[in-house]
């Protein structure tokens, strides 16, 4: 993104006798370059879905070249904390107060297809499978929870005996990676159904994020202080080995999310202190490498396009942002929102 990144089908019929039609006209070259203009606005819609919600209780769908809004949805009765949407493009699950609903992304309908219930407390993080078969919830009512997304109710729960801030799945699919206010880091096996590592960097102090590497050899945590700690993952047929490797400090404030690039050499760090920091992972320096400044109040969330030349942001300044890394620059805004943009979801990967 923003370039785009899959390319329409062109075919013709062999062996058909053609009539002796005129040449069609030329088009003139302004015609021309506004033809090609829209076509790549609906090529963007089709291949890039960019979504943002948040404490005015309206999840916004936006043309991410354009900056348009293209379509909203009303959700009533709670704001949305995280949004994800499913590796095929098909859905978005919107997690808030006790409940995830679960939207079709190429229907106009407003209302949810379905609605995950059996939480008891704020859902503060949503992840699919890889391939969409099933999501995990994070909540502060002390569990994660594993759904079918053909079904209601909770295929399995999990005891984390502290209100969970962030979950994610480890790319081999088979375990999970969860944090919590009382300062702890679980991994839970899927397979044996329990937590297999619990790693307290610092007592006491919330863990806010967690992000796992794309080639699953790393761990990154970030808490309330504003650290990051780090990890090196080591997988045998049995196991996972987690040796520290280094904690730096990223901000002055807290640290509301982290997330690894997925070409895995950046870190990206957002904080109350109204900014976004780029960091090198090269051999696990963490050198700061950019500062993104241009919100006005906390930033909450961060997206990396699938090519990590890109990030999008949502910010307590109502506003998301579009930057591109190499600059440094917010190349497009989004506004809209009426009240703090907490989340945002990105999904620009070729199908």
């Amino acid at each position: 993104m923003p370039a785009a990144r899959t390319h329409a089908a062109h075919g013709h019929v062999k062996g058909q006798h053609v009539a002796n039609y005129p040449n069609p006209p030329v088009p003139h070259p302004q015609q021309q370059q506004q033809l090609q203009q829209q076509q790549q606005q609906q090529h963007d819609s089709r291949s890039v879905i960019l979504v943002t919600a948040g404490y005015d209780h309206v999840i916004r769908f936006w043309e991410a070249l354009s900056g348009i809004c293209s379509r909203t949805i009303q959700h009533p009765d709670a704001q949305v904390n995280k949004l994800a949407i499913s590796p095929d493009k098909q859905y978005l699950a919107a997690a808030s107060n006790q409940h995830v609903r679960l939207y079709d992304i190429n229907s106009a309908h407003p209302n949810p297809i379905l609605s995950f219930k059996g939480h008891t407390g704020n859902v503060t993080a949503v992840a699919f499978h890889c391939e969409g078969k099933w999501m995990v919830t994070a909540s502060e009512d002390h569990t994660l929870k594993l759904w079918d997304i053909r079904c209601p109710d909770a295929h399995r729960t999990f005891d984390h005996k502290a209100p969970v801030n962030d979950v994610v799945i480890h790319p081999n699919q088979g375990e999970l990676m969860s944090c919590d206010q009382n300062g702890s880091i679980k991994l839970w096996d899927l397979a044996e159904r329990s937590c297999t590592h619990e790693l307290v960097p610092e007592e006491d102090v919330p863990i806010r994020s967690v992000t796992v590497a794309n080639d699953g050899s790393s761990l990154v945590a970030a808490n309330n202080k504003g650290n990051c700690y780090v990890w090196k993952m080591a997988h045998t047929r049995d196991s996972t080995d987690l040796q520290p490797i280094t904690k730096f400090a990223a901000h002055n404030k807290y640290i509301t999310k982290c997330v690894l690039s997925p070409d895995v050499k950046h870190l990206a760090t957002c904080s109350a202190d109204s900014t976004v920091k780029i960091w090198k992972t090269d051999n696990y320096s963490f050198e700061l490498e950019k500062t993104l400044v241009g919100h006005q109040r906390w930033v909450w969330d961060c997206a990396f396009s699938a090519d990590s030349a890109y990030l999008v942001t949502a910010s307590s300044d109502h506003a998301a942002r579009l930057w591109e890394l190499s600059s440094g620059d917010t190349i497009r805004q989004y506004n809209g929102h009426q009240k703090a943009a907490v989340c945002v979801a990105l999904n620009d990967l070729s199908m």
